[in-house]
């Protein structure tokens, strides 16, 4: 019961906040799907838990410090999470490099075999197997359900935080992230 309270005054917190006090310039880019970004008035710490790559390899998100970075958290059984996957992929493909990265970090139980198939059926080519079996990540982030997409700025601090699925590879989205770049 206390985790369902929990999910309802998280879920309203973020559908009240207010862009308004955040950055004026990104705020103004929100359209579409985009306005369902959340932006921070002041950066917030971004996790520390470690996570794994499909070798056992542990990583954490500071290892990608000094790149804007679209974290999402998704599962092989999200619906949303196979309708946005293809997107976060032409993202990626786009932007990815020495300034930006997309990194789609599996939560929960998602077997290898499975996320290959989900890549293989969605058409990913561009991302990352990133892998938090026991959620861990997920849940000191907040991240309370499937997907959730945080947005990192070069110093690993959460600038922005979407709950749902976006078109990452929309007009909006791509004017976003050029925005981010641009500074």
């Amino acid at each position: 019961m206390l985790r369902f309270l929990f999910a309802v005054v998280y879920t309203v917190g973020l559908l009240g906040a207010n862009t308004a006090h955040a950055d004026p310039a990104l705020a103004a880019l929100l359209e579409g799907d985009m306005r369902k970004l959340v932006l921070h008035a002041d950066p917030r710490p971004a996790s520390d838990v470690a996570f794994t790559d499909p070798q056992g390899a542990e990583h954490r998100l500071a290892d990608w410090r000094g790149r804007h970075l679209v974290v999402n958290f998704w599962a092989t059984w999200c619906a949303p999470c196979r309708k946005e996957m293809p997107a976060l992929d032409a993202l990626q493909a786009r932007y990815g490099g020495g300034r930006f990265a997309v990194l789609t970090i599996a939560t929960g139980r998602n077997t290898l075999p499975g996320i290959d198939k989900f890549f293989t059926e969605a058409g990913v080519k561009n991302l990352p197997v990133l892998l938090d079996a026991k959620s861990a990540l997920a849940r000191d982030s907040g991240v309370l359900g499937l997907p959730v997409t945080l947005v990192l700025d070069p110093e690993g601090r959460e600038i922005g935080r979407m709950v749902g699925e976006a078109d990452w590879a929309g007009p909006s989205a791509v004017a976003l992230v050029e925005a981010l770049l641009a500074r």
